[in-house]
């Protein structure tokens, strides 16, 4: 009777595992375009589920993760002043007691590079959190690879 009632119960928490979603709501996207034979631009895109925001990289201290875009050292290029963003919502959270920057729908960042070769690979990261008007999920990073051809 015991091993019936443990392999029920390791199948039912099995099964209620299987039908546990990982929420997901923002889809990245990136490219690198070259603007002239010594400069390119590297364009970072988020899509953001509808309901959802993505912060801005100007979040003050003090309130939420703000969005950060690091771009890793090379030789075959220098970055060219920082990342820019369009400009962003801004709407005070009561949670945070503050105006909060942010973006919905879509966001695409842009940062200009100098190549010092023709071709070469931009290794990005990219720290963010995203929110809803009920929930906010933890920061995530993700990491990119963009190939400037």
């Amino acid at each position: 009777m015991k091993r019936i009632t443990l392999v029920l119960t390791l199948l039912f928490f099995t099964t209620l595992g299987a039908f546990a979603q990982i929420e997901d709501p923002i889809t990245w996207a990136t490219v690198a375009k070259k603007t002239s034979a010594t400069e390119a631009t590297v364009y970072i895109k988020a899509t953001i589920d509808d309901g959802w925001h993505l912060y801005s990289q100007t979040v003050k201290p003090g309130g939420p993760s703000k969005t950060v875009i690091t771009f890793a050292p090379s030789k075959d290029f220098t970055l060219v002043g920082g990342t820019i963003e369009p400009k962003p919502i801004n709407k005070f959270e009561k949670v945070f007691n503050m105006n909060v920057p942010y973006f919905e729908d879509q966001v695409v960042f842009q940062q200009k590079i100098k190549l010092k070769k023709g071709a070469t690979s931009v290794k990005a990261k990219v720290d963010f959190m995203v929110c809803n008007d009920k929930q906010c999920l933890p920061p995530s990073e993700i990491e990119f690879t963009i190939p400037v051809k």
